[in-house]
């Protein structure tokens, strides 16, 4: 039985090999002749190492090959086959690594600017649940990683903390502009797709388990001695996002259709989820920046309680 280290070297070896191939042929030949079926049964040391061999090469390739994997695997089993997404929900438990790459490319997928680009609720779901048995998941790629220097600006994240945050605070205002863009029905109700019900306590319980992940980083960056020297986000990535809070703001305020009542609470949750999100990073190592940095960026967002 190999080492850690000795599978690492291999990984690395067998990665290599692959990417400086450039005939498909070549390649397919190489990966039959390593993991194809032994009659009808597969060796499960080697599907071990597939699995780890998949992780390494989602991390080391572009972002933009990621989420293109990652929208082909939301389609296949999110969408287009009812009833499937368990087969890709059991990936959680034989390559965490794989699930964490994964949770890292569909927030970043997803980014809730557009109805299209709203995450799927049994998206949604699958990854709630994932974070509620192992609230470690998004920081395996982190804790398997040498950081011998600054990731290509190419690839994706560390960890999807910044996506899941944003998930979390723009979810609610990205449902509201969603149903009041849609048509009206005969009798006055919103189009179809209502999915805020339903998706609303995902969020919420989404958000609790980020901000557990955000608390569990001190010890995490102490052991890798980059605590106070990593920042897991970064203060372009929230300028981004207070600066679509405002737009989303705004634009609830004017279709409003309900009471006043209802669009203050919308915006008091918002805005108290960015300020629980902020507050925690900033006390654990996650955020990287002082507090008059914030106050600027969050200067065009109206005051909370």
């Amino acid at each position: 039985r190999m080492s850690a280290l000795q599978e690492l070297q291999l990984l690395e070896i067998m990665c290599s090999c692959f990417q400086e191939q450039s005939r498909d042929t070549v390649r397919q030949l190489m990966f039959s002749a390593l993991f194809s079926l032994q009659g009808n049964q597969a060796d499960e040391s080697r599907m071990a190492l597939l699995s780890k061999l998949v992780s390494m090469a989602v991390a080391r390739t572009h972002r933009v090959y990621c989420v293109r994997l990652a929208r082909v695997l939301v389609e296949d089993y999110c969408s287009l086959v009812p009833g499937s997404v368990s087969t890709l929900q059991n990936i959680h438990s034989s390559s965490p690594r794989f699930c964490c790459q994964f949770i890292t490319a569909v927030t970043t997928l997803y980014d809730l600017t557009t109805e299209e680009l709203m995450p799927p609720p049994e998206l949604l779901q699958m990854i709630v649940s994932w974070l509620q048995d192992d609230a470690h998941l998004v920081l395996v790629t982190l804790l398997n990683t040498p950081l011998s220097g600054s990731p290509p600006i190419s690839s994706l994240d560390l960890t999807p903390l910044a996506g899941l945050v944003r998930w979390c605070v723009k979810a609610p205002l990205a449902y509201r502009r969603d149903r009041d863009t849609k048509p009206a029905l005969s009798n006055g109700a919103a189009g179809e797709g209502e999915a805020e019900p339903e998706a609303g306590p995902l969020f919420s319980t989404l958000h609790l388990s980020v901000l557990q992940v955000l608390m569990l980083l001190p010890n995490v960056l102490n052991e890798k001695g980059l605590f106070g020297r990593l920042a897991l986000l970064q203060l372009e990535t929230l300028a981004t996002l207070t600066s679509d809070l405002s737009r989303l703001l705004d634009q609830a305020d004017k279709h409003a259709h309900g009471p006043p009542g209802d669009s203050h609470a919308l915006s008091q949750l918002v805005l108290d989820r960015l300020a629980q999100a902020l507050q925690v990073a900033l006390a654990n190592g996650a955020l990287l920046c002082s507090r008059e940095d914030l106050r600027a960026i969050c200067s065009r967002l109206p005051h909370n309680k």
